[in-house]
């Protein structure tokens, strides 16, 4: 994009350019960014010496970019690039303020993941445990689903953590806070008949619940990697990964509860502080509204 406009504003952006490639050593990629979007904004601003344009301005043309349709992550590099400009005019080249301070791009809303049909899910639980990391891998996704663990909280689980005579797990999750979740039938039985078959293969001194096939707690990277294989090999071709099941435990739960704030206990959300587990919300509130609800704790074996 041509950078032409007033003579003064022109020489002051190719030596700030030049300042980048030759001082920063910025890449000529990277350079090459920041000259398309300080372009953007000599485009913008029309006629106007860059030294009188103001913060009204400057919101105007993100105000502007925004309305053409261009996302939050790209106003907010553009407006970084803005900002980096009239740093360097301030202290090189006397501008009195930069007009960039302080303002903020719109943020794109989060998008959330894609969930799983219910027959989905049920789906990609139904492969054949005939090996042993079959019945761990049973055991890992009915757990995610049934329980809605984030990753980290899957992968550092440990035996003592499970109580599967009451059908619980307890959680640390974000920030140290713990939490209880209810374990589904289907669960449970995943999990145990993992458990019964994880002794062999597990090494001295480690006492993960999830193994590798090298008898050493299992990576997030490899669980991950286990999922997507698990679900191309039961035919769901969506890209399937840990935090999938997640959402498709919180949006089958409350589609068939209505209970927002059950639903938010079982995640673990911030919200939820260590010291106010499940004491604002009955715990047995909680297991009822899951036994009558999800629909891997209502399966029959």
């Amino acid at each position: 994009m041509s950078l032409a406009t007033d003579d003064n504003s022109a020489a002051f952006v190719a030596s700030y350019l030049a300042h980048l490639s030759n001082e920063r050593r910025l890449s000529a990629l990277t350079c090459a960014s920041y000259s398309h979007d300080i372009g953007i904004l000599l485009q913008l601003a029309e006629s106007t010496p860059l030294d009188q344009l103001q913060v009204h301005h400057i919101r105007r043309f993100i105000a502007k970019r925004h309305a053409e349709g261009i996302s939050g992550r790209s106003l907010a590099r553009m407006l970084s690039a803005w900002r980096g400009l009239y740093n360097y005019l301030v202290k090189n080249r006397h501008y009195n303020s930069n007009p960039c301070a302080g303002l903020r791009a719109p943020k794109t809303p989060k998008v959330l993941p894609h969930a799983l049909s219910p027959d989905e899910a049920v789906r990609l639980l139904q492969f054949p445990t005939d090996d042993l990391m079959a019945l761990r891998d049973k055991a890992m996704f009915e757990l995610f689903y049934s329980s809605g663990l984030r990753l980290a909280e899957l992968a550092s689980l440990q035996p003592e953590n499970l109580s599967l005579s009451e059908g619980t797990v307890r959680v640390t999750g974000k920030g140290g806070r713990t939490r209880v979740v209810p374990v589904g039938k289907q669960a449970a039985l995943a999990l145990d008949a993992w458990m019964r078959s994880r002794t062999g293969l597990l090494k001295l001194g480690e006492n993960a619940l999830f193994l590798s096939r090298h008898g050493k707690r299992i990576s997030p990277r490899s669980i991950s990697q286990q999922l997507k294989a698990r679900a191309l090999q039961q035919g769901i071709s969506a890209n399937v990964h840990p935090h999938v099941l997640r959402h498709s435990f919180a949006s089958h739960l409350l589609q068939s509860s209505g209970d927002l704030r059950a639903v938010q206990e079982m995640l673990g959300h911030a919200s939820i502080s260590t010291t106010q587990v499940y004491t604002h919300l009955d715990f047995q509130h909680l297991a009822k509204i899951y036994d009558a609800s999800h629909p891997r704790a209502k399966k029959k074996s």
